[in-house]
């Protein structure tokens, strides 16, 4: 048989087991059945129930504007799969190709598809973790729980990490009239995703909606009462605060240690793989039937000098996805590359934040559009002399501008004839905090749809 010949057997009989029932395995299963795979399909989870959205998690679920119940990610075609959900994946034989589940089964398999995402990080002290009143938010039982404690009224919350989830979630507290607390290592939020100039804008936004911020300290313990309720954090510049509740949204940890004995180069920061979403074995070489997509995926970005960038990325998710199920199905001169240029935002104190690109990757900021003291402008983000990113605050209209710029490597600073622009428009380091402080960043969260048919040219750097 020939190739092609082999080809078409596989998407008629082939077996394709998709491990991660969450949306990056979903929409991967739904693409797969658009191109034709007709073959066995089954989807592995870890939780019970139907895939659903994870960012309204930390906004309209905690608000009560949305049921967590209703975050079901609606199906867009119908992927006739067997579901295995409520038992996590424990282990993958690429000698035989099974995977094998926690409670021993296995599941035979022709090509897998790797999407298991990320999980909480918990509260480091396990009794502390365990006391009433303390929470994570990554599911929806979670985000369920929580809004519940919100609703009771407490007298306080506390939230143990300023990144994008912790910050949205003292956001909502203060929606609620809720007196709230943050706690931050480093010396400002969202200094680990955007730097020191947007820490600023942020710490003053969250101090401006009577939020008590403390930056530059670290919870040491969480102290409870006889009957195991929350009722004190200690900080180790000696300090204590009281509070009925406390949200750990210190990021998240990638479900990867299931692949310990795979072969797979699968680690912390997530499975590396190659743009077509093929994961890489120890050894640094591609694997022919093993694919990752979503968050748990390390893939090389050509516009950031192929370094292996994971992205916990709503719209990173859904591309990643579509690429890999494409790939799967797809003889080697159809195969596609991910070429993602990253988006995400977030909503807090009633501004909309945006960005485009990957703001870490760069070494100078400037404001090129509106007023920092308006919390209404856009950021460029810059790297060696070209443009890398740009981050917006209620101005999102133009980023689509901004990441033209990136994919065809203007200039830093980018020129940017408009009526707002700044009349001293001078770059800053971007100043980021120490890879210790980066680790705990919190979990992004985004949203959109759509991959083009995207492909990398070199273009000479600008001088």
């Amino acid at each position: 048989m020939t190739s092609a010949d082999n080809l078409r057997a596989f998407k008629r009989d082939g077996r394709i087991v998709v491990v991660g029932a969450s949306l990056a395995g979903l929409r991967a299963a739904e693409a797969l059945r658009a191109e034709g795979f007709t073959g066995s399909l089954t989807m592995i989870g870890d939780e019970l129930g139907e895939p659903y959205d994870r960012p309204p998690l930390s906004k309209q679920v905690l608000t009560g504007w949305v049921p967590a119940g209703d975050t079901t990610l609606p199906r867009r075609r119908d992927i006739d799969a067997e579901w295995l959900l409520g038992v996590p994946a424990g282990g993958l034989d690429l000698a035989t190709n099974h995977v094998r589940l926690a409670d021993g089964r296995e599941v035979p398999f022709d090509r897998v598809l790797i999407s298991t995402g990320v999980r909480a990080r918990p509260w480091f002290v396990e009794s502390e973790a365990a006391l009433d009143g303390v929470f994570v938010v990554r599911t929806r039982e979670h985000a369920e729980s929580l809004r519940q404690a919100l609703a009771a009224g407490p007298s306080r919350v506390l939230v143990i990490g300023a990144g994008f989830t912790g910050s949205e979630i003292a956001s909502v507290c203060r929606e609620r009239d809720i007196p709230v607390t943050v706690a931050e290592r480093a010396p400002a939020p969202l200094v680990g995703a955007l730097g020191a100039m947007i820490g600023e804008v942020a710490a003053d936004m969250q101090r401006a909606h009577g939020v008590d911020l403390r930056c530059g300290v670290k919870v040491t313990q969480l102290e409870g009462d006889a009957q195991g309720r929350l009722r004190r954090a200690h900080f180790d510049d000696g300090s204590t605060v009281d509070a009925d509740v406390a949200v750990v949204a210190l990021g998240g940890i990638r479900n990867t240690e299931w692949l310990r004995d795979s072969g797979l180069a699968a680690g912390v920061w997530g499975i590396a793989c190659d743009t077509g979403c093929r994961a890489l074995d120890l050894n640094g070489l591609v694997t022919d039937d093993v694919f990752v997509a979503g968050d748990v995926a390390r893939c090389p970005n050509p516009v950031y000098e192929y370094r292996l960038i994971s992205l916990e990325h709503w719209v990173n998710a859904v591309e990643q996805a579509e690429v890999a199920a494409h790939n799967m199905v797809s003889g080697q001169a159809d195969r596609w590359p991910h070429l993602s240029i990253p988006l995400f935002w977030s909503i807090q104190f009633g501004v909309n934040i945006k960005s485009v690109g990957v703001p870490t990757f760069a070494d100078e900021v400037a404001v090129t559009q509106g007023s920092v003291s308006d919390h209404r402008f856009v950021a460029s983000y810059g790297y060696r002399g070209r443009v890398t990113a740009a981050v917006s605050f209620d101005n999102a209209k133009w980023l689509d501008h901004y990441r033209r710029l990136i994919e065809t490597a203007a200039p830093f600073p980018p020129p940017c004839p408009t009526p707002d622009q700044p009349v001293d428009m001078k770059p800053v380091p971007v100043d980021f905090p120490g890879p210790t402080l980066l680790a705990e960043g919190a979990t992004v969260v985004v949203t959109g749809h759509d991959p083009g048919e995207r492909r990398v040219t070199s273009a000479q750097q600008h001088p």
